[in-house]
């Protein structure tokens, strides 16, 4: 018997220990992303000991609502896994919940829906997935639906809602999200009923004007002239329209005259001195005293000047202004036009700016040109130092490409043999620093993610290059590639150069293409790389199938009705050509034709697709084979030269997925 107390403490102190080493195991094995492949989900979610990794699994498989509804229509399969989960007052029951409520409604059991989006409401009052219940809770009962307003006003579910409340919601709307489908509609027809309260006027006029509705925003507002900040969204939309662009310069130029010490004045000095009307420079002099004293004014003047002296003085004034940026590269390039090499070396390799605050893509630019100008000056060590340099740093896009090609170390690949397939993204996590957040990402519900961002961000503009990123994945995470690609670009323009893990994170969000296997077919099929699809579908839509331009062109490769149909031949509609296999593989067979037409010139390839093949033969010249940098950037429309530098970068990027990131 007295053997028996340490026995028990033994065997009490062993099972203790297994416990332990169990729940250290556990807890050492990866964590279930969307990266898991379903069968590994299936056994985790049968079979798994850790109840965690079993809901976790279980979200996972319901994850992707399209192919949930390929599998089992009637969506009885989804309310099945996530039932029996034990998931207690866990933040993601919310999520279950509304999933579950969701599934129901669509098998016709409307009692059964209701009831769960009323527990989802009892139990979970504060969080965003409360919206979507309040939203369908609210067709009985209409006090929800103010509650939803007030409570989640950002909240998609409550942009429908004010959508459907018509004129009712239009405050609402311009404040929250004057860019939510039926938005505009509402919005208009608000600024057509009697004259109400000023101040809603303006709110009104400032969504017109930043949805592009001058005419529309200038009835809103009646007789008054807006605030500053409505007088400055009417001159941006103004200015983008050549015939009514000294009228928007006058705008600019009497709103900072009237409000000098404004944020608005700021910006409206910035966009008049980018002006391009006969006026615009006798303008910049009527500005006060003060204005003129700033760097896009000086950086104008410096510019008309044309003098390295004066260039240098405002990039040593304002070394980190992205005035003095531009001015460094419209002088360095007025200089590289007439191969004045000495000239364009000094102003691109001045210390005078700071490179580690400047946007990557401008210092790549800035790099690469300053390389090839100590090329043409016979320095050949430092250029290939340079390009070397820029290749560690940068080395996507079109500045990494020519670097790469000049050193000798890789090249487009056109032969549609030899050329890789086009590959999906890698999932990787959100790192948004939010652990909710950064949960329903890993979990693989990317509505959720976005839904509950766009709650927590509420009217904040997005500025910060690193929420840029982040709401630009969350976007294209719900298949909002349009908004999403364009945030990213916004991004990569106000992210400084140093940021080397923003960088890093900037650079593979940007490489991540959309419809590959529909890209890879018609690249087989049409002979040719599927990357090269992938590459004008990204400039041309941002691989957005129903995009239209206002000239017409439609779809992913952005493809004018008439020539799809000499393509097709057969008569095409513009939407059939919304479709993207079709609209993909009638692009890749207008690139082949580009190519043979070029014997596989990428460069004359590009140009010939955004500015036809009559007006590229039209620039072909000898430059072009002994210096294609120069001859891009000699090309006389400037839409021509970026779409050129855009697709050939994206290019590139595609087919070299695997390169080193950030040194």
């Amino acid at each position: 018997m007295r053997s028996l107390g340490p026995l028990l403490a033994l065997t009490c102190l062993g099972s203790g220990g297994v416990l332990l080493l169990g729940r250290h195991l556990l807890l050492q094995r990866p964590g279930l992303t969307p990266a898991t492949p379903v069968a590994a989900l299936e056994r985790e979610r049968r079979f798994s000991p850790d109840p965690v990794r079993r809901r976790d699994a279980a979200l996972l498989l319901v994850a992707n609502e399209d192919a949930a509804r390929q599998r089992s229509p009637d969506q009885a399969w989804i309310s099945r896994l996530l039932r029996n989960q034990a998931w207690g007052q866990d933040p993601l029951a919310a999520v279950v919940l509304k999933r579950s409520a969701q599934a129901a409604s669509r098998q016709g059991d409307g009692v059964g829906s209701e009831r769960l989006w009323s527990q989802l409401l009892r139990r979970f009052p504060k969080s965003p997935a409360t919206a979507d219940a309040l939203y369908a809770l609210g067709r009985k009962q209409p006090g929800l639906r103010q509650r939803l307003l007030t409570q989640f006003p950002a909240h998609p579910a409550a942009l429908a809602a004010a959508v459907e409340a018509g004129p009712a919601g239009a405050g609402h709307l311009a404040r929250w999200g004057a860019r939510w489908p039926g938005a505009r509609e509402v919005i208009t027809k608000a600024c057509g009923a009697p004259p109400s309260d000023p101040v809603r006027r303006d709110e009104l006029a400032q969504a017109l004007a930043r949805l592009g509705d001058p005419a529309g925003a200038r009835t809103c507002l009646g007789d008054t002239a807006g605030s500053p900040a409505t007088q400055l969204e009417l001159a941006r939309t103004l200015i983008r329209q050549s015939d009514s662009r000294e009228q928007a310069e006058a705008q600019l130029l009497e709103l900072a005259r009237r409000q000098p010490d404004s944020p608005e004045a700021l910006e409206a000095v910035r966009l008049l001195a980018d002006g391009t009307s006969p006026s615009s420079l006798e303008r910049l002099s009527s500005l006060p005293p003060a204005l003129q004293e700033t760097a896009p004014v000086q950086a104008r003047r410096a510019l008309v000047l044309g003098q390295t002296s004066s260039t240098l003085a405002v990039l040593q004034r304002w070394p980190k202004d992205p005035a003095s940026w531009d001015l460094q590269w419209q002088q360095a390039r007025e200089r590289l036009l007439r191969e004045d090499w000495r000239g364009a070396a000094v102003l691109l390799g001045t210390s005078a700016l700071d490179p580690d605050a400047m946007a990557a893509p401008l210092d790549a630019r800035r790099r690469f040109w300053l390389a090839l100008s100590q090329w043409e000056l016979g320095e050949r060590p430092q250029a290939k130092a340079g390009w070397a340099d820029l290749l560690a740093r940068y080395p996507g896009g079109y500045y990494g490409w020519r670097a790469a090609q000049r050193l000798g170390r890789g090249d487009l690949v056109l032969d549609p043999a030899t050329a890789p397939p086009l590959r999906d993204g890698t999932w990787r996590p959100l790192m948004s620093g939010l652990d909710d957040l950064d949960g329903l990402w890993r979990l693989g519900q990317n509505l959720e993610a976005w839904e509950q961002w766009r709650h927590l961000r509420g009217e904040d503009a997005i500025t910060s290059p690193q929420h840029l990123v982040l709401e630009g994945r969350l976007r294209r995470g719900v298949g909002d590639q349009w908004t999403g690609l364009g945030q990213l670009e916004q991004a990569s323009l106000r992210a400084p150069s140093s940021d080397c893990a923003l960088q890093m994170e900037l650079a593979l969000s940007q490489a991540e293409p959309a419809f590959v296997d529909v890209l890879n077919q018609a690249g087989q099929q049409e002979r040719v790389p599927a990357a090269l699809l992938a590459a004008v579908a990204k400039q041309e839509s941002r691989f957005s199938p129903a995009v239209r331009s206002p000239v017409g062109a439609v779809g992913l490769l952005q493809l004018m009705p008439e020539t799809a149909a000499e393509l097709a031949g057969g008569p095409t509609t513009p939407d059939s050509l919304e479709n993207p296999e079709l609209n993909a593989t009638l692009g890749g067979r207008y690139l082949r034709q580009l190519m043979d037409r070029w014997q596989g010139n990428p460069f004359l390839v590009a140009a010939s697709y955004n500015a036809g093949p009559q007006a590229a033969a039209g620039w072909s010249n000898p430059r072009l084979k002994t210096l294609p940098e120069w001859w891009v950037e000699a090309i006389p429309y400037p839409e021509t030269r970026l779409y050129v530098k855009k697709v050939l970068g994206n290019l590139w990027t595609y087919q070299n997925t695997d390169l080193p990131l950030c040194s």
